[in-house]
């Protein structure tokens, strides 16, 4: 018999009892710490305790959502890349059937707030491909993380309280406060602190609704562009013919010219028809001199107000001018390797899994393990392995 085994037991035990009362670690204590500095805060904006306590308990951080805020596609994509795929014929095509099949509401809105049908339908459009796509980010959760991880912090912060302050009024289920990695959220996607300022009751049922309402979605977005300085009537700008020479330097969107100043210049509408003889607008040219050229109006200034990007802009405008039955830019964009609609990117994706890369379901959408079979794809073709589909990739890959 070992003498010394009771001893060593007993001193097991110790130590096993020790380890027992020692807390587990939180497992993500940076996290946690941050949202502990953030109850004060929260208390402060009008958040009461237990509605923070109740859907902060165990939340764990995304990590994926700081990947997102550094990577936004509005300002890293070829314009050319960013309009083919939100303004192609099927949105086109979809957005016409809906402005009919909603023309009473629309009418109503229209009535009330000034803001033409087509406009509101092309947000609608852009922003969540008519209600089909939503996000799935719960709102709680990627504020939060952004709240305490990554840039503009300060910013997310008031979105995250504002987010508590619509779960502890009920508008919402927390099940169904869901949106994108950034916070926004519904048919039109309001942050957080728009919904609370702008979002209205336009069925009646007592509660602003942008997840199940779409007649209180519609309303909500005229009634944000009616407040952002919409003005009824007016076009948000139209594309432009720039005489030879012109220097560009200088002009953009802000630098508002009288018509008639833009007119002395030589400039005139695409179709060679004269500019207006009232008004004033900023040039605006996403490609440089060589590409589509606007002269943007305060419409387009209130559009650009729905999010922070002239691209996003662009693409609701025209959006809006395809649903009234324009066509597409007269002026071809600078590239040998025009973009892809959203149809087409499901080819390409079609394409890629018969030539044996496993790149996931086809859904036009062009992510991580697409990039990857595209760039293996354009090594084999003799193509710039950049990751990038255009024209090109598809017509060889029709090929063969």
């Amino acid at each position: 018999m070992n003498l010394h085994t009771p001893l060593l037991l007993g001193a097991a035990l110790l130590s096993s009892a020790a380890w027992a009362q020692t807390p587990t670690p939180a497992p993500y204590p940076e996290f946690d710490n941050c949202l502990n500095t953030l109850r004060a805060p929260a208390r402060a904006a009008g958040v009461r305790e237990e509605t923070f306590a109740l859907h902060t308990q165990n939340l764990a951080p995304d990590m994926s959502v700081i990947d997102k805020l550094n990577f936004q596609p509005e300002f890293r994509t070829a314009i050319w890349d960013y309009l083919a795929g939100l303004v192609d014929e099927e949105r086109v095509a979809e957005g016409r059937a809906l402005l009919t099949r909603h023309a009473d509401t629309l009418a109503r809105v229209e009535q009330k707030y000034g803001v033409d049908p087509a406009t509101v339908v092309a947000v609608w459009g852009v922003e969540s491909n008519f209600g089909q796509t939503f996000g799935r980010s719960p709102l709680v959760q990627s504020l939060g993380t952004l709240s305490c991880f990554g840039r503009r912090q300060a910013y997310f912060r008031t979105e995250f309280y504002a987010t508590l302050r619509i779960l502890q009024a009920g508008h919402i289920a927390p099940e169904r406060l869901v949106g994108s990695w950034a916070g926004a959220f519904g048919h039109t996607q309001f942050m957080p602190s728009t919904f609370e300022r702008l979002a209205v009751d336009f069925d009646g049922d007592g509660k602003a609704d942008l997840m199940d309402s779409t007649t209180d979605a519609l309303a909500s977005t005229a009634n944000f562009l009616a407040k952002a300085g919409w003005q009824s009537g007016q076009p948000w700008g139209f594309e432009v013919k720039l005489p030879e020479g012109f220097s560009i330097a200088g002009e953009g969107r802000r630098s508002k010219r009288a018509m008639s100043e833009w007119a002395s210049r030589g400039l005139k509408r695409v179709d060679g028809s004269p500019l207006p003889a009232t008004g004033s607008a900023g040039l605006m040219t996403p490609a440089g001199a060589q590409g589509p050229a606007f002269l943007v109006l305060r419409n387009f200034d209130a559009i650009y107000s729905y999010n922070a990007a002239e691209s996003y802009g662009l693409a609701i405008a025209h959006l809006a001018d395809r649903l009234r039955g324009a066509g597409p830019f007269t002026t071809p964009w600078p590239t040998d390797d025009p973009g892809l609609s959203r149809a087409e990117r499901r080819e390409v994706q079609t394409l890629l899994i018969a030539r044996g890369h496993d790149i996931g379901a086809v859904d036009g959408m062009l992510g991580d393990k697409s990039r990857v079979a595209i760039r293996a794809e354009q090594e084999r073709l003799g193509q710039e392995a950049s990751g990038r589909a255009g024209q090109k990739l598809l017509k060889a890959l029709r090929g063969g």
